[in-house]
């Protein structure tokens, strides 16, 4: 005969997930087991946000602040308004120092960029073999040195006696020697280049860790149907690299608006004012000049220029996939 099974009642109400909003709410902010409310966290950010405000955002006030007197720095000031902004953009030679440093974005900017991108294709081709860790430690090496180092450096070499000039000569182009930074038309060319050689290598090496995150598979795909290294670049490679083009943009163009440290050893913002750039231009003025105020001034205008070219290239590469 067969044994009867008794009726259990199962309550599946305990194994149903609990609705979110209830779990939300049943779930408060807990720290060691203690109920804490939502501003605690802003705690923790306290310090940071304290010693940003303090050391970055204050001086940025002041400095708007100053820019509005006419003060050396020690006496008592006058106010003058948006006088010193109107002299900035009126007097040839604080504007000049603006076009100089424009002018730079293509040696910054420009150069590195594109020889990165085609440097660091190449080396993504040849990934597996030695030559490409070799070719990685030398470009990046410039990003190693000094900046004042590689200033002195480059001075010797463009000199009139310099190696440069030297190998010209070697090869029959005696002509073409001269005082490369001395020289009223090649020495912003030449700062320029100094700049150019500085930022490639960390150009390169942002681009070839961008390609790195590229799926191979789509290379491979690419090569089934038909397609050659310029197509692959075009189609592949530089599409899957905005983000990191538009960091290496963003960093080569602030290199070169708040350039200092390669003009200041380099030339000084000679010969004349060829090469004098905003940096340079703020430097002289607040402490040779003691025009804290128009320095001040000039300094608020590289701001606002450096976020006008910056934020358009930010919000232009960004990551739009999300």
């Amino acid at each position: 005969m067969a044994r009867s099974t008794p009726d259990v009642a199962v309550d599946l109400s305990e194994n149903r997930p609990e609705p979110a909003a209830a779990a939300k709410r049943r779930s408060p902010h807990r720290l060691g087991g203690l109920r804490t409310p939502g501003w605690v966290g802003w705690l923790f950010v306290l310090p940071a946000l304290a010693f940003y405000a303090t050391f970055v955002l204050r001086p940025i006030v002041d400095t708007i602040w100053y820019s509005l007197y006419k003060w050396d720095g020690i006496g008592a000031s006058t106010w003058v308004g948006l006088g010193n902004y109107f002299k900035v953009f009126t007097d040839p030679d604080l504007f000049a120092s603006i076009v100089n440093a424009f002018k730079l974005i293509v040696f910054f900017s420009v150069i590195p960029v594109v020889l990165g991108l085609t440097i660091a294709s190449t080396i993504r081709r040849i990934a597996t073999s030695r030559l490409a860790l070799v070719a990685r430690t030398v470009i990046f090496l410039p990003q190693v040195i000094p900046l004042v180092a590689a200033g002195i450096a480059w001075s010797w070499l463009l000199s009139s006696t310099g190696l440069i000039n030297q190998l010209l000569s070697y090869v029959g182009l005696g002509d073409v020697t001269r005082a490369w930074l001395g020289d009223f038309a090649t020495a912003l060319p030449a700062v320029g280049m100094i700049g150019a050689w500085v930022l490639l290598g960390l150009c390169t090496l942002l681009l070839l860790a961008g390609m790195s995150k590229i799926d191979p598979a789509l290379y491979e795909a690419a090569r089934l149907d038909g397609a050659g290294p310029f197509r692959e670049f075009a189609s592949i490679t530089l599409p899957n690299l905005r983000q990191e083009v538009g960091v290496c943009v963003t960093v080569t163009v602030i290199a070169a608006l708040a350039s200092f440290d390669i003009v200041y050893i380099a030339t000084q913002g000679g010969p004349g004012n060829s090469t004098m750039v905003p940096g340079l231009e703020i430097y002289y003025l607040a402490f040779s000049e003691r025009q804290v105020g128009m320095a001040s001034a000039l300094a608020v205008v590289l701001m606002v220029l450096i976020l006008a070219c910056a934020l358009p290239v930010q919000w232009l590469t960004r990551d739009r996939t999300s």
